[in-house]
């Protein structure tokens, strides 16, 4: 793999893109800042519309900034992806229909001049066993793994992912990603936009959440779902006067589900409440969880529109 220049792959800053929609202006990136050092995974998460592919493009230099600045291995979009270090796996941009999956792979790597690439790069991509079928014969699934392979003949330091598994089922899917985490162990620096949760739980060491065109949440994917308000704990109790003597506990305790004498309690507190219900007041049958990547997506999507 290329050696890297610049200890950041990626930088970010004040970065807004505004599109012309007849006589309106509409703001689809507002002001974004992140960085993203060399070797790092990291997901672009938001709900569709939330600016993810708009950033994706300007990355790449697709489209440009209206305001703010881009650099990508510290140089220019356009010009970091025309030295061959950058390369991408899109949701737009078509296949010729007519050629067969070797003859599409053969032809690009000869563009790239790295014909010493195409073997294992077919093998790693999983499309050995169809290199002679017709590009216009094979699935979305398969057609996005030669997008892919593709993107990895020049052997880029980077790689850029937009909603990279579309039209994939879910072993494919689960393939591909095994794919993905060998290229991650290379050193490549990999940047994907989805709006799968479970990819960028299983996959990113770091989520930037988008919403609205803005960066609502930026950390450790693990560490997302500690931003949003506390935890819930779920016991049975000993009787309905137990519960309300919880609830006059702190006023930062708020019951959110109950069946009979079984309830969840929303708390930011979650230790001092498990000792009061078990030590005090006689619960019993605990349950502790902590809030999962969805209810973190969904809260700080809505507390940002």
């Amino acid at each position: 793999m290329k050696t890297l220049t610049t200890a950041d792959a990626l930088k970010l800053h004040a970065v807004s893109k505004t599109f012309a929609s007849g006589e309106k202006q509409v703001q689809a990136v507002k002001g974004i800042d992140f960085t993203v050092p060399s070797g790092q995974i990291l997901a672009l998460l938001g709900p569709n519309g939330a600016g993810k592919t708009t950033t994706v493009d300007m990355i790449l230099g697709l489209s440009t900034p209206t305001s703010g600045s881009v650099e990508v291995l510290g140089l220019a979009p356009r010009q970091a992806v025309r030295s061959g270090r950058v390369s991408a796996v899109l949701q737009t941009g078509g296949l010729l229909r007519d050629m067969t999956v070797q003859e599409t792979i053969t032809a690009i790597a000869s563009m790239h001049k790295t014909p010493e690439r195409i073997a294992p790069v077919m093998e790693r991509t999983g499309l050995t066993g169809i290199a002679k079928r017709k590009v216009g014969k094979c699935s979305g699934g398969e057609q996005q793994r030669i997008k892919f392979a593709l993107a990895l003949l020049p052997d880029p330091a980077v790689l850029i992912l937009d909603e990279p598994t579309a039209g994939m089922d879910v072993r494919t899917r689960r393939d591909f990603w095994e794919t993905m985490r060998a290229e991650a162990t290379e050193g490549r620096t990999i940047i994907f936009a989805t709006h799968y949760l479970e990819e960028a739980q299983n996959f990113a060491e770091r989520t930037v959440l988008l919403s609205h065109g803005q960066v609502v949440a930026d950390g450790a994917t693990g560490q997302l779902r500690q931003m949003i308000s506390g935890r819930k704990l779920t016991a049975t109790m000993p009787d309905t006067d137990s519960i309300d003597r919880v609830l006059a506990t702190n006023d930062q305790i708020s019951i959110e589900e109950q069946q009979d004498l079984r309830v969840s309690f929303r708390c930011q507190d979650s230790d001092t409440l498990a000792r009061l219900l078990l030590t005090e007041l006689g619960a019993y049958d605990l349950e502790i969880f902590s809030p999962s990547l969805e209810e973190a997506f969904i809260q700080l999507t809505e507390d940002a529109s």
